[in-house]
């Protein structure tokens, strides 16, 4: 794992497994913004998936922690059954309070340094197809959309090869 990342009083590191309810609530959040009409019931235990995901051995997550509160979450690993060379973004949130704020960016960033390091060639990810706004973040950050199969999700791909 990348070393810790420490910009004056934000810092970019591994999530623990005591802060799994912080990124539960955060996760929440930040969903809750891209369902109009509310948050479906879909009958998951997101704190259990997240304390599971922080648990995992051949997973990681990464959080962005400020004045001692964690604002920022991205999830990853390589997916079952995909090439050892591409990993799978499956979270990535900001706290909705802290938009436009550079901390995307910055998690982001974090996050392909990992990718490298790791010998990843390509990343992809699933976005909700109306959110528009996290695509438009994806596309700044250099993802490409793949064709649409008419589904909920967005398919997307990132090269790592280059700089």
């Amino acid at each position: 794992m990348i070393s810790d990342r420490v910009s004056g009083t934000r810092v970019i590191r591994t999530a623990l497994p005591a802060e799994a309810e912080s990124v539960a609530a955060l996760h929440a959040r930040a969903r809750a913004t891209y369902y109009p009409d509310g948050v479906p019931e879909d009958g998951r235990d997101w704190l259990a998936a997240w304390r599971g995901v922080i648990e995992r051995p051949d997973a990681h997550v990464l959080c962005v922690v400020e004045s001692g509160r964690i604002v920022a979450v991205a999830s990853f690993r390589t997916q079952d059954g995909d090439p050892a060379d591409t990993v799978t973004l499956f979270q990535f949130h900001v706290d909705p309070e802290r938009w436009r704020s550079g901390l995307g960016t910055a998690l982001h960033a974090a996050c392909v340094e990992q990718w490298r390091a790791d010998g990843r060639r390509t990343a992809v990810l699933d976005v909700h197809v109306d959110n528009e706004r996290a695509q438009a973040f994806y596309v700044r950050q250099g993802w490409v959309a793949e064709p649409s199969d008419g589904g909920h999700h967005l398919g997307m791909r990132l090269p790592l090869t280059g700089e």
